[in-house]
């Protein structure tokens, strides 16, 4: 062979080093950022790569055998600039590459002789363009990965989706994965609550008191979430893990809104889990949410189905509780499940008389001069909040739960099991007495996660019906009164919710809602003539439309009507920015009543609640 054919082969070689270098480099960019500042680099860097290319081949310079060393680059580069009176610009600016030659370029990237895996699962790809057309290097176009939709999924925005996240790093075979979000939120409502991001649906006041005729705004950042997961295997069919979730959702005796804002952390999920897939077994224990809470599929934790919006308090007529509990599922080949949930217990009261509290005394039913006393709650101690209230358990409350996952999507039916208690005190001193009264209550409910027009649409639902089950919806109407002898008297209720799911274009998520929260009334008699108990149809609720008037109103039915959605601002490598727009309005009814004339009355209220927030996925990619 010649000199000259020799050295036309060694440029040859060396430019296609230089290609396959200069191709990795562009996908790495490009994947890491896809804004039109970094592709007019990457242009540019093309330009000079072939500008070297050209030079080097009207030298004829020798090529060297492998790609240079940094310390090697700039050595020759010094000395060739001495030579040519030209600057060595190659290598010399670029990352270094270690001692490996132009046939390693192909395969994995590499750290310390590692391969690296890729950062997303995605592999669906779009062209760079510039100006309309694809950036390309030897003819191949640079992808970069496409928005992932599953970022701006349900479970991913509610659930900070760290499933599906890779490890941070490993503790001996155990693996760490983090999640959560940075969260502003900009609150609007056009009747004072003086409440923050979880909105009390049911406290929308009546027209007679002065909050109704003026709006809040409450700019907030509580909602901000930190999750981590722990995994390991103990062996290949079995896994456990841990999961925490806490966010800034806590108020502590120094928490205010004048100076420093400084809302404390709270838990709102701390549990272990295991999981046997050979036998199908799962088990969990700690605070998660409810296995009433509609699931999307399976009734694995973190595949609840719950609304994409922002408000903590979520939706009215959403079934949903987030508590201790100790959970046995069973799958049946991943797609009949079986689930027994044994969850904390806590009760609700509703009283026609608002002043009335534990430990007072009932008033006295058709036929008595005297009622007895009732204690129903005691204040919290020994962790427990002392300025909270809590109700007498006697059990914890059941659920036992199944379903089924269909290509025509995911179908539930369950039953909840409740006990309700009081103690009445009767006389007084040395001859008093107390009595333990206890009530059963508890409902049927069912969800449904529908998949619609090729998964782009998800028609999604749950119902809840029963006695006593008003903890189980987001207005928090009570779960019982007292009968006239002051045992327990469970609520009937019905709470519901339908809606739709949609991803109308490839960055944006859209959602509706309607629900509906009801209860019926339950009252007895009074030596007086009236009656009590909840929702009594002779309560004066003339006050409710009298300014700074006295209120007794009950609520019997609130409804609620929402829309929103999630914008995706920027989704990469870094994350998932996001925008989010959420309106609900809400409308409560009274019971019947009467006014000062004696005749039937009925208050209503409304209200309207809009929440624009942006949010920080640093962990979702």
């Amino acid at each position: 062979m010649s000199r000259r054919r020799f050295r036309r082969s060694k440029t040859v070689q060396f430019s296609v080093a230089c290609s396959a270098f200069l191709f990795i480099s562009i996908s790495d960019r490009a994947y890491a950022d896809n804004s039109s500042a970094e592709i007019a680099q990457l242009r540019s860097m093309v330009l000079q790569l072939q500008d070297q290319v050209k030079e080097l081949r009207q030298q004829r310079l020798p090529a060297p055998r492998s790609v240079p060393t940094r310390h090697e680059t700039l050595t020759r580069g010094s000395a060739s600039a001495t030579r040519t009176g030209h600057p060595a610009r190659f290598i010399s600016e670029t990352p270094v590459l270690g001692e490996h030659g132009a046939v390693q370029f192909a395969g994995p990237m590499r750290i310390d002789g590692q391969p690296v895996a890729p950062y997303s699962t995605d592999t669906t790809v779009t062209p760079v363009t510039v100006a309309g057309d694809p950036l390309t290097v030897a003819g191949e176009p640079v992808a970069v990965p496409d928005i992932n939709l599953s970022s701006s999924s349900p479970a991913f925005l509610t659930q900070t989706g760290v499933d599906t996240a890779p490890a941070v790093f490993r503790i001996g075979s155990v693996s760490v994965k983090l999640g959560g979000f940075i969260d502003m939120s900009n609150i609007f409502r056009d009747k004072n609550l003086t409440a923050g991001p979880a909105t009390p649906w049911g406290s929308f006041p009546y027209s007679g008191n002065p909050n109704a005729h003026v709006s809040e705004y409450r700019p907030t950042a509580q909602l901000s979430r930190f999750s981590m997961l722990v995994e390991g295997k103990p062996s290949h069919d079995v896994t456990v893990e841990a999961y925490v979730e806490g966010d800034f959702g806590g108020s502590g005796s120094n928490s205010n809104g004048v100076q420093t804002n400084s809302y404390v952390p709270r838990m709102r999920q701390a549990y272990l889990a295991a999981d046997d897939n050979s036998l199908g077994l799962h088990f969990l224990a700690g605070q998660a949410w409810s296995l009433t809470t509609g699931y999307s599929k399976t009734l694995l934790r973190r595949h609840e189905q719950l609304p994409p919006v922002v408000d903590s308090n979520l939706i009215p007529g959403v079934t949903f509780t987030r508590v201790p509990q100790i959970r046995f599922i069973k799958d049946f080949d991943r797609k009949w499940w079986l689930g027994l949930s044994v969850e904390a217990p806590q009760a609700t009261v509703g009283f026609d008389d608002s002043s009335f509290s534990s430990g007072d005394m009932l008033p006295a039913a058709a036929g008595h001069t005297s009622g007895p006393y009732v204690v129903y709650n005691s204040t919290g101690s020994g962790m427990l909040d002392p300025e909270a209230h809590y109700s007498l358990d006697v059990a914890p409350d059941i659920v036992l739960k199944g379903a089924v996952d269909t290509s025509a999507g995911h179908y539930e039916v369950y039953g909840l099991a409740r006990w309700f208690r009081t103690v009445t005190i009767t006389g007084s001193g040395y001859g008093g007495q107390a009595r333990s009264h206890v009530a059963f209550g508890g409902g049927v409910g069912g969800s449904m996660a529908v998949p619609l027009f090729s998964d782009k649409i998800q028609l999604v639902g749950d119902v809840l019906a029963g006695q006593g089950i008003g903890r189980y919806g987001p207005s928090q109407l009570p779960d019982m009164t007292f009968t006239s002898g002051g045992a327990p008297s469970p609520l009937k209720q019905i709470n519901g919710s339908l809606g739709l799911i949609g991803h109308p274009a490839n960055s944006l998520l859209l959602y509706t809602y309607g629900g509906i929260e009801s209860a019926h009334r339950s009252t007895y008699s009074g030596a007086d003539g009236n009656y009590y108990g909840y929702g009594s149809p002779n309560t004066n609720l003339s006050g409710c439309a009298i300014m700074l008037g006295t209120c007794n109103a009950e609520t019997q039915t609130l409804a609620s009507y929402t829309l929103g959605g999630w914008w995706h601002l920027l989704d990469g490598r870094y994350g998932s920015i996001m925008a989010g727009l959420q309106y609900t309005y809400v409308r409560k009814f009274a019971f019947r009543g009467i006014d000062d004339a004696g005749l039937t009355t009925r208050p209503t209220a409304n209200g309207n609640t809009v929440f624009v927030t942006f949010r920080y996925y640093p962990f979702q990619n």
